[in-house]
């Protein structure tokens, strides 16, 4: 494995921009993904990042995305918007659908919008943490399920059958640090196994199984045919089987695979749902206590081997949130893809 690069944020998005509009995706498209990505990786998710840029490029040339396609209204009501993303970049549409549904949420309190058409969007946190901050409560979901065909495996089954069917909230907080949470509802997601593997690295116990169903630390093992485990078990399951049947909700039903699945976006305007009184206020005092506990040993955010850290010693507090540093560190793997794209 070689030596990690660091590169200045500014360099990645406007190397990753120029990528997609020489792959045919207008300015303003190729900006807002070019965005999306590089916010992931300073956050704190690389598998979320400029890592993508190359499945998305290779997406492009098979015809699986259409660089310059608009999403359209198809259905709408005073709550509901129905998008078809035309088979475009899902950054830009969920970027498009989520500011449609914070406008709506603030007039009628409330706005639920399913998706025809949408292909990979990245972090679905991005879409949340901007619900938050216009004041809003977001929900997002996306994944899919279908029969012998999945990445991840129901709880106490052999094959694949689910996506890893991520889930993400965003709640304002009356301060500059919204509460987000954005995971999968498997172990992880999947593009922490290729961060992983572009150090290297072995994975934590307990996260993939190989293709004879037996448990591997190895990356390698996932991508011969291996699998992701749900999370917590039968919790995990049901959640990613919840996430199947919302994204279903725009008729994404295919009988003779058994597949259902899509996304699901929901914004809330907050000033229906408390008693009059200062809400901004009482969540930051909930914030504090939950926070003011003496800390015990637990995971922390943050990249390690392949993405990972172990847990910090009894004692040591950690950092509310991350603040975003303005340059990037790549491994030599990611480093060699850009350069080798951006030629």
């Amino acid at each position: 494995m070689g030596a990690p690069h660091r590169f200045q944020a500014a360099y990645l998005h406007a190397t990753a921009r120029r990528l997609f509009t020489a792959a045919g995706a207008p300015r303003h498209i190729a900006d807002d993904v070019a965005e999306v990505l590089v916010n992931s990786n300073l956050t704190g998710h690389d598998s979320h990042g400029v890592l993508r840029v190359p499945a998305y490029l290779n997406g492009i040339s098979n015809g699986g995305i259409v660089p310059a396609a608009e999403p359209k209204v198809v259905q709408e009501t005073a709550v509901t918007l129905l998008l078809d993303g035309n088979g475009g970049f899902g950054h830009y549409t969920a970027r498009k659908a989520m500011a449609l549904a914070i406008e709506k949420a603030k007039q009628a309190h409330v706005c639920c919008v399913s998706f025809t058409q949408i292909g990979h969007m990245g972090r679905l946190g991005e879409y949340a943490e901007a619900a938050a901050r216009a004041g809003c409560i977001g929900l997002l979901t996306y994944g899919i399920g279908a029969r012998d065909s999945g990445s991840t495996v129901p709880y106490g089954g052999a094959k694949g059958t689910l996506g890893t069917n991520p889930i993400a909230v965003g709640i304002p907080t009356g301060d500059d640090t919204p509460f987000i949470i954005d995971f999968a509802t498997s172990t992880v997601a999947e593009g922490k196994l290729q961060v992983a593997r572009s150090k290297g690295a072995d994975l934590p116990q307990g996260l993939i199984v190989d293709k004879h169903g037996a448990p591997s630390v190895k990356p390698a093992d996932f991508y011969d045919g291996g699998y992701l485990l749900p999370f917590g078990g039968h919790k995990g399951y049901a959640l990613s089987l919840m996430v199947c049947l919302l994204g279903g909700l725009a008729g994404g039903f295919n009988a003779e695979k058994s597949a259902m699945g899509g996304m699901f976006m929901q914004g809330g305007g907050r000033q229906r749902l408390h008693a009059p009184g200062d809400l901004p206020a009482e969540r930051a005092r909930l914030s504090g206590r939950a926070q003011g506990h003496a800390p015990g040993p637990r995971l922390c955010r943050g990249p390690g081997p392949g993405g990972f850290r172990a847990p910090r010693p009894h004692g040591t507090p950690g950092p509310r949130h991350r603040t975003p540093r303005p340059d990037l560190r790549t491994d030599s793997g990611v480093r060699g893809q850009v350069e080798r794209l951006s030629g």
